[in-house]
C-alpha cells in the first residue's frame, strides 16, 4: 500500500484539451496564467446594435412629440400627467398614449440593457495584457512544446487559434512585481528562484524569494549611492571636485530610479532633489569642513 508520501508524488494526468488546460491555468499560485480573450469586435458590434436599437427608439418618441404639436387639449393630457397616461395606455380608446405608453417601458428597459452593457465592457478593457514571459509559458503549454514529436494546439477546431492574436488577451491577474530589476532576475537568474518543476520545461518561481532579493538590493544600492557619495566627498577637499561628484552621483542616482526602478517622472525629480539636498547639506557642514581641513593638514 502506497505511502502518504508516495501518494502525494504522485501526479495526476488530465486529459489533453480542456481538462489539461484548465489543470494547468489553476495550478499556478498567482493566477497569472487565468489569460483569456476580450472579443473586442464582437464585444464592440453588440453595443453598435444597442445604441442603434436606442437611436430607432429616440427616433419613434420624437415622431410622437411631433405629431403632439397638432393634438388637441384632451389628447395631450397624458403628455403631462403620468396617471392619465397610464390609464389611456392601458385602456383601447387612447391608441397613441397606448403607443406612447409601450414605447416608455421598451425605452427604459432597453436603455437599462445598454448602460448595463457599457459598464460591463469597461471592465475588460481595463485589464492589463499578460506578461511576456508569462504569455510565453502559456504558448509553449497551449503547443504543448515539450511533448516528443510536432508541436499540437491543446485545443481543437477554431479554439485552436485563441492565443494568436496577443492585443486582445487579458490576464485577470498580472505579475505583483513589475519593476525592471525584478523582470531581469525573472529572465536571466530564474534557475535560483524555482520553487516546483513539472515533468516539462514549465516551472514555477518563487515570488517571495524573488521579492526578498530584489528588496535587498535595492537597500544594498541605496546604501552604496548614500554613503559611497558621503565617503567620496569627505575624502575630496577640491571644491570644484566636490560639486563634479555631486553632480555625477546625482545622475547615477536619477540612473537608478528610471532604469531599474518603476518611479515615475516627478518622483524621479522629488528623489533627485531630496538626494542631491543630502549631499549639498553634507558639504555645506561642520562634517564636510573636518574633512577638508584634515585633507590640507
Amino acid at each position: 500500500m502506497p505511502t502518504d508520501a508516495e501518494h502525494d508524488a504522485i501526479e495526476i494526468q488530465y486529459v489533453k484539451g480542456y481538462p489539461s488546460l484548465a489543470a494547468f491555468i489553476a495550478s499556478d499560485t498567482y493566477k497569472s496564467t487565468f489569460i483569456y480573450r476580450r472579443f473586442d469586435r464582437l464585444s464592440a458590434r453588440s453595443l453598435l446594435y444597442l445604441q442603434s436599437e436606442l437611436v430607432e427608439l429616440e427616433a419613434e418618441q420624437d415622431a410622437l412629440e411631433t405629431e403632439d404639436q397638432y393634438s388637441s387639449t384632451d389628447e395631450l393630457k397624458g403628455s403631462r400627467d403620468w396617471n392619465i397616461l397610464k390609464a389611456r395606455g392601458r385602456g383601447e380608446s387612447y391608441e397613441r398614449d397606448q403607443k406612447r405608453l409601450c414605447l416608455v417601458y421598451e425605452i427604459r428597459q432597453k436603455l437599462k440593457e445598454y448602460r448595463e452593457a457599457l459598464i460591463r465592457e469597461s471592465t475588460p478593457l481595463s485589464l492589463k495584457r499578460p506578461g511576456k514571459r508569462t504569455l510565453e509559458a502559456f504558448r509553449n503549454k497551449f503547443m504543448n512544446a515539450d511533448s516528443s514529436g510536432e508541436n499540437f494546439p491543446t485545443l481543437g477546431g477554431r479554439s485552436a487559434s485563441i492565443l494568436d492574436d496577443e492585443n486582445e488577451l487579458v490576464t485577470l491577474r498580472a505579475w505583483p512585481h513589475d519593476d525592471k530589476l525584478t523582470s531581469f532576475l525573472r529572465r536571466y537568474f530564474a534557475l535560483f528562484f524555482v520553487k516546483r518543476t513539472t515533468n516539462s520545461r514549465l516551472a514555477y518561481l518563487s515570488e517571495r524569494r524573488l521579492k526578498i532579493v530584489v528588496a535587498s538590493l535595492y537597500i544594498l544600492l541605496a546604501a552604496t549611492l548614500l554613503f559611497g557619495a558621503v565617503l567620496n566627498l569627505y575624502m575630496v577637499t577640491d571644491e570644484r571636485k566636490r560639486l563634479g561628484l555631486i553632480a555625477g552621483y546625482t545622475t547615477v542616482f536619477a540612473m537608478c530610479l528610471g532604469l531599474v526602478n518603476k518611479a515615475e517622472g516627478h518622483q524621479v525629480f522629488a528623489a533627485c532633489a531630496a538626494y542631491s539636498a543630502v549631499l549639498v547639506v553634507f558639504v555645506s557642514g561642520n562634517l564636510g569642513k573636518t574633512g577638508k581641513s584634515g585633507g590640507a593638514g
